[in-house]
């Protein structure tokens, strides 16, 4: 049965000659795996853009509750991005945002919610002209929230940890901001808090482990 759905993808991998299985999350069935046929030939490589981590689609696809993987019957892309792939803070902070999502959503209940929040944040983080330096700090409480461990106050979010007075100032201003927001933040200030919520996540998410992209995103944005 053919559907229409929403969805952010989430990665890709290669398979066979010229097909790959890619993983997106969707608005109607969570994260699903879809099979798609010839995007890695000559004919197909405007089609594989489409398919990049990151990139916002409409869909029109079968699905199977028992079937593993998934096709796909039509594909478009729903948002394209304009500053996003020119500008080098607001890639490092996608990319970012990206393991993120890789590593915390699997399969939740309310997929509608959670897809939208993740359309909305790449749509605002595309179009954000001030505040990039905090937005993958006010995208990780965000997220928080929607997968059900918090963050609604700092001592959800420092736990045992002690930190002093500054930094859970800050802390509580980033949980009470929108991604608009300018909060003053050090660039140490926000090593810290980075830091203290990777922990966070760490504390409620097994599977959670080791960031990659952290490193450049720390170079990039201090």
């Amino acid at each position: 049965m053919l559907h229409k759905t929403r969805g952010v993808v989430f990665r890709f991998t290669k398979y066979g000659e010229t097909s790959i299985i890619v993983n997106i999350f969707t608005e109607l069935f969570g994260l699903q795996g879809y099979i798609v046929n010839g995007v890695r030939s000559k004919s197909g490589k405007n089609k594989a853009a489409l398919f990049q981590p990151m990139t916002l689609l409409e869909l029109v696809v079968y699905h199977r509750e028992t079937a593993n993987l998934n096709r796909i019957s039509e594909v478009k892309c729903l948002y394209p991005y304009k500053s996003i792939p020119i500008d080098i803070k607001k890639s490092s902070v996608a990319v970012f945002i990206n393991e993120v999502v890789n590593k915390s959503i699997k399969e939740e209940s309310h997929t509608a919610e959670l897809c939208q929040f993740i359309i909305d944040s790449f749509i605002e983080l595309d179009t954000l002209v001030t505040g990039t330096e905090n937005f993958h700090l006010i995208f990780l409480l965000k997220l928080s929230r929607l997968l059900g461990f918090g963050a609604h106050n700092t001592e959800e979010v420092m736990g045992v940890r002690a930190t002093d007075q500054e930094t859970e100032r800050i802390l509580d201003l980033l949980i009470k901001a929108d991604y608009v927001h300018s909060v003053a933040i050090t660039n140490n200030q926000r090593r810290v808090i980075l830091d203290l919520l990777l922990k966070f996540y760490g504390d409620h998410l097994e599977s959670f482990g080791e960031m990659k992209s952290i490193h450049v995103l720390r170079e990039i944005m201090g």
